[in-house]
C-alpha cells in the first residue's frame, strides 16, 4: 500500500528562490473566507440539507473529467454508474463504481483531478493510503461511512470550509424558491447568490432549444415563439434573478462571435428554426446575435457577463445519444480567439460605464496574446482568474479548502468577479479573464 500524503508545497513553485515567498503569500490567504463566484451546486442541496449517499455517485459519477480518463482507459460508461438512456443495460453499483477508480488510480497522475481527489481524500475523509485494487473495498466502507455523520452534511460543509458567499449556474426558467428560502432561513447565515445560464435558448440548432422556448415563454408569461418575444422574456427572468440576489450571467458557447443580426433576419431565423432544422451558417449567426443582445441587456441591468468561449460540447454524437451530456467529451476548441469576434460588443459596449465582461480561456496562450491586450484597454472587459468550475477553489495547500460539495450537481458546466452587494456596483476593473486547463477538474 503506498501512503497517502499530500506534500504541503505541492503546488508551489520549486524554484527555491521564489518557494519562500510563495509560502507566505499562501499563508496570508489560506485561512480567508470562500467567496465562490461560479459552480453548479444545487441550492436545494443545502436547502434540504440531507446526508450524501453513495460515495461513488458523489465523487465519480458525476464528474466528467473522472469519467474521461477512465472511459479513455477502457472503463464503459455503464461500470462507472452513467445509466444509458434506452435502459438496456445494467449500471454498476457505487462499490463496483469505486473498484474501477481504484484499479486505474495510476491513469489520473500528473493531473488537476488527481490533486482535487489526493486533498479530499486525505484531508476531508482521512484516507491514508492511496486507492487501489486492493483497499478498495476497505475505502468505499470508509467513505460511506463519514458521509454518513452530521459533520458531512452540505451545511456543514459550507461553514468548514467558511464559505461566504456561493454562486449557482440557473436557468432562466427557474423560479429561484430555493435561493429565496435559504436567503430567508435564519438558520442558514451564508449567502448562495443565482447566476443567469442562458445557452440553450442562444443557438437554435441545440436539440432541446424549442422546449427551452416553450418552457421560458410558461415560466414568464412572454409569447417566445418570436425573436422579439424571447429577447423580452430573457429580458423579464434577468429582473426575476436580480430580485433574487445574482450578480453576474455566464455563458458558454464555441466561439466569441457577436455580430448584430438585422432584426428582420433574426425574426427569419427565429421562424425557420421554430419549424425545424437551419443551417449551420444560420445557428452560428443567430447564436452570435443573442450573445450581442446579451451584452445590451448586461449594460442596462448590470449583471457581469461571464464568457467561457472555445468548448465543443458533446463531441462524440454516438455518446451523446446514448448516454446525454457532460459525460466526459466537451472539449477545447482552441482556434476559438477573442479580438476580432468580440469587436461588436465591445465597439458597443466596452467602455459603457455599467457593462463588465469576465472573460474564460481553455488555452492559457490566450492571455499574453489577445485577453490581455484587450483588457490592457476596454476599462469595461479585463482578467478575472479561475481555477476550474466548482463552487470551491482547488483543494490544495496552494489553494484553498476542499468540499465534497464540488461534485453533487456538477455535470453541467465555469470565475469571475465576486460577488458583491449589488450588481450595480462596479469593481475598479471591471472585465476578468480567467484560465481553465483543459484538464482541469472543474472547467466550464
Amino acid at each position: 500500500m503506498t501512503s497517502l500524503a499530500p506534500h504541503p508545497d505541492r503546488l508551489l513553485p520549486a524554484d527555491p528562490a521564489t518557494l519562500d515567498l510563495a509560502r507566505q503569500l499562501y499563508a496570508s490567504v489560506k485561512d480567508a473566507p470562500i467567496l465562490s463566484p461560479h459552480g453548479h451546486v444545487d441550492a436545494e442541496l443545502l436547502l434540504d440539507d440531507q446526508p450524501f449517499g453513495d460515495p461513488a455517485a458523489l465523487l465519480i459519477t458525476p464528474d466528467h473529467y473522472v469519467l474521461r480518463l477512465l472511459h479513455a482507459s477502457g472503463v464503459p460508461l455503464e461500470q462507472l454508474g452513467v445509466a444509458p438512456r434506452d435502459g438496456a443495460s445494467a449500471v454498476a453499483e457505487g462499490r463496483e463504481v469505486w473498484r474501477a477508480l481504484a484499479s486505474h488510480w495510476d491513469v489520473f497522475l500528473g493531473t488537476p483531478v488527481r490533486y482535487w481527489f489526493e486533498t479530499e481524500l486525505h484531508d476531508v475523509f482521512g484516507l491514508a493510503e492511496h486507492p487501489s485494487a486492493a483497499n478498495a473495498d476497505a475505502q468505499y466502507d470508509q467513505l460511506a461511512a463519514a458521509l454518513a455523520t452530521p459533520s458531512m452534511r452540505p451545511r456543514a460543509l459550507f461553514e468548514r470550509f467558511r464559505i461566504e458567499v456561493l454562486a449557482t449556474t440557473d436557468d432562466p426558467a427557474s423560479d429561484l424558491a430555493a435561493h429565496a428560502a435559504l436567503r430567508d432561513d435564519p438558520s442558514f447565515t451564508g449567502r448562495v447568490l443565482p447566476t443567469f445560464r442562458a445557452d440553450s435558448y442562444y443557438d437554435p440548432a441545440r436539440p432541446e432549444w424549442r422546449e427551452s422556448l416553450s418552457r421560458l415563454g410558461e415560466v414568464s408569461g412572454i409569447d417566445t415563439t418570436t425573436h422579439a418575444g424571447l429577447l423580452e422574456a430573457l429580458r423579464s427572468r434577468r429582473e426575476h434573478f436580480i430580485r433574487h440576489g445574482a450578480t453576474a450571467s455566464d455563458t458558454g458557447v464555441p466561439d466569441a462571435g457577436s455580430e448584430p443580426l438585422d432584426p428582420a433576419d433574426a425574426a427569419r431565423i427565429h421562424q425557420a428554426a421554430l419549424r425545424g432544422p437551419v443551417s449551420a451558417a444560420d445557428a452560428a449567426a443567430y447564436r452570435h446575435t443573442m450573445l450581442f443582445e446579451s451584452a445590451r441587456m448586461a449594460a442596462d441591468d448590470g449583471l457581469v457577463m461571464q464568457l467561457h468561449p472555445g468548448i465543443l460540447r458533446n463531441h462524440h454524437r454516438p455518446t451523446l445519444e446514448r448516454f446525454g451530456p457532460d459525460v466526459g467529451h466537451d472539449l477545447p476548441l482552441i482556434r476559438s480567439s477573442y479580438t476580432e469576434p468580440l469587436r461588436p460588443i465591445l465597439e458597443a459596449f466596452g467602455t459603457h460605464p455599467t457593462f463588465r465582461m469576465v472573460l474564460f480561456t481553455v488555452d492559457e496562450t490566450a492571455f499574453t496574446r489577445e485577453i490581455g491586450p484587450l483588457a490592457g484597454f476596454y476599462p469595461r472587459c479585463s482578467p478575472g482568474r479561475r481555477g476550474g468550475s466548482s463552487t470551491l477553489p482547488p483543494p490544495s495547500a496552494a489553494t484553498a479548502r476542499p468540499s465534497p460539495t464540488r461534485s453533487a450537481s456538477r455535470r453541467r458546466p465555469g470565475s469571475s468577479t465576486t460577488p458583491g452587494p449589488s450588481a450595480r456596483s462596479p469593481p475598479a476593473t471591471t472585465c476578468r479573464v480567467g484560465w481553465t486547463p483543459a484538464t482541469s477538474p472543474r472547467s466550464s
